[in-house]
């Protein structure tokens, strides 16, 4: 007895220390829970008995210059979502159909949706409230109010289709700008979400004495454009004109610049697309094969139709760049305008062996003043006008013109120039970068020069948005002018501007007279887009 009771005393001993351990374990365990890991236990409950849903902000409007022409804005529609865990197992074929029917969805992947057990699900953003009142009603009729929510959104639409496509981009299916001032000025343009928020039970379903908390979203900014409706849609219709009649296969641009100030009046694009439509190509020999083709092949085509030539593409200026050689002689006193006999093309010059041609070497042009040199785009004046300058100059202007560094436009996707660096420049580069040729700039890049020797001789930064339109207070914010500093002085911008006015009138740039006809015939608007041009 004495053995058996000395057993039980051991055993009840073990026994007691094993549940003291035990509760110590769980003690530490608890104290583990509630000290380290509480914080985030109490966010994720918090997360999972909360339903949040977003309504989505107007984005700003985006006016022209005018002010008055809208070229963006955002229109109310709105956004339908379920909650599966609130919908009966019975009416979830019911509800799947009926929102597969009135919103025009493949019955299979609502139905998927509906069935999932999950807290919310997104079936179809920015309905016309045609279709969603119109699931109100067989909401009503069938007595299924829980589970299906009708929330207000906003859709971005562009009144005028495919004007200014790449310059104005689009926006995407969660109001984000995807290109052009879309993207640049998103900041501004997409306000403040707003949201609708209510607390469930540990299932996803409601809590009959929880309310549901409605914050409001609060609307974007407006924004004023430097870009002109009227004078962009002249640059559109004869670029386009031009582009078919001279079959140019990779499109064209023109940039038009208000030389004073910097504003971009017209940025013109072609091919273009169709802003309300941006994922569909709008060329006919996409259209004819677009079922046809791979996503990647849509894609790739996509973004060439995105891209905005005038900022994201590189080019041989050529001659035009003759106007920048000739500013640089002029103020550093190598020659003067009316230089009668300065300068003999023979047809060709011949530089470190290596012989280059005017594009007239089968009738040289002869003597010339400097003024009759660029009437005639006479290569070996300028590649003589290069030589006297010398690489250190020439770089020395290249920098002060910007054209060594991107213009910095409020615009996504500039690219760089493409210049040999200074030190491997030797006299045939030079010859040739004198003329336009063996290296690449952007439209921009040229545009923004030739404005500084037009405005009396001052670097200017271009801009895209004038003003800025507090939504709430109506307040406008004008956005400043970027005047830099002097390039060349006035009186080399006044020769500059009475050699270029030649090479229009009776020079190798006579085409462009047709500007001063139209003036004396159209409005008011289009004499205004001469003036700039």
């Amino acid at each position: 007895m004495q053995n058996v009771s000395i057993k039980t005393k051991k055993r009840i001993r073990w026994v007691l220390f094993g549940s003291i351990f035990l509760l110590f374990l769980l003690s530490m365990h608890i104290a583990y829970i509630q000290f380290i890991q509480g914080g985030d236990l109490q966010g994720r409950a918090y997360e999972q008995q909360s339903l949040e849903r977003t309504i989505n902000p107007k984005r700003g409007i985006i006016y022209d210059a005018t002010g008055n022409v809208v070229l963006a804005v955002s229109s109310s529609a709105e956004t339908v979502t379920v909650n599966p865990t609130n919908i009966a197992k019975e009416n979830k074929e019911k509800v799947a159909r009926a929102l597969s029917d009135i919103l025009e969805l493949d019955y299979e992947k609502v139905l998927k949706k509906v069935r999932k057990n999950s807290s919310i699900e997104t079936i179809a953003k920015k309905q016309e409230k045609q279709k969603t009142d119109e699931l109100r009603k067989w909401m009503n009729q069938n007595n299924i109010i829980e589970g299906i929510n009708i929330d207000e959104d906003t859709k971005r639409f562009y009144p005028y289709n495919n004007l200014a496509s790449q310059f104005i981009g689009f926006c995407g299916a969660d109001n984000q700008g995807l290109g052009g001032i879309e993207i640049k000025y998103d900041d501004i343009l997409k306000g403040k979400p707003g949201k609708i928020e209510r607390t469930s039970d540990a299932t996803g379903g409601n809590l009959e004495e929880a309310k549901e908390e409605y914050v409001p979203a609060e609307d974007g900014d407006s924004i004023v454009l430097s870009l002109d409706m009227t004078i962009q849609s002249i640059a559109e219709k004869y670029l386009e004109n031009a582009c078919i009649d001279n079959v140019c296969t990779d499109g064209g641009n023109i940039v038009i610049m208000n030389p004073k100030t910097g504003d971009i009046l017209a940025m013109a694009t072609y091919p273009d697309f169709n802003l309300n439509t941006p994922f569909e190509s709008s060329l006919q020999e996409d259209i004819d094969v677009w079922d046809q083709i791979d996503q990647a092949e849509k894609n790739k085509r996509l973004q060439a139709l995105w891209r905005n030539k005038a900022i994201s593409d590189t080019y041989e200026p050529g001659s035009t760049f003759k106007l920048i050689t000739a500013s640089v002689a002029l103020e550093e006193g190598i020659t003067d305008i009316d230089n009668e006999g300065e300068f003999s093309c023979t047809g060709s010059i011949t530089i470190a062996g290596v012989r280059i041609k005017c594009w007239r070497h089968y009738r040289p042009h002869g003597s010339q003043s400097l003024r009759q040199g660029l009437m005639n785009s006479c290569n070996p004046v300028f590649i003589g006008l290069g030589q006297k300058i010398g690489v250190s100059k020439y770089y020395e202007y290249l920098t002060k013109y910007g054209l060594l560094e991107k213009t910095r436009i409020e615009l996504p996707g500039e690219a760089k120039s493409i210049f040999l660096a200074e030190n491997k420049m030797g006299p045939v580069e030079l010859a040739t970068v004198s003329f336009g040729q063996r290296f690449e700039i952007t439209p921009i890049q040229l545009v923004t020069a030739v404005s500084s020797i037009a405005n009396g001789g001052y670097k200017i930064t271009p801009r895209v948005v004038k003003q800025v339109i507090d939504t709430q207070t109506g307040q406008k914010t004008d956005l400043e002018i970027k005047k830099g500093e002097r390039i060349i002085s006035e009186e080399t911008s006044k020769k500059m501007l009475s050699i270029m006015q030649s090479v229009v009138d009776e020079g190798t740039g006579r085409n462009a007279r047709g500007c001063r006809i139209h003036s004396r015939r159209q409005n008011r608007n289009i004499r205004r887009w001469c003036k700039y041009k």
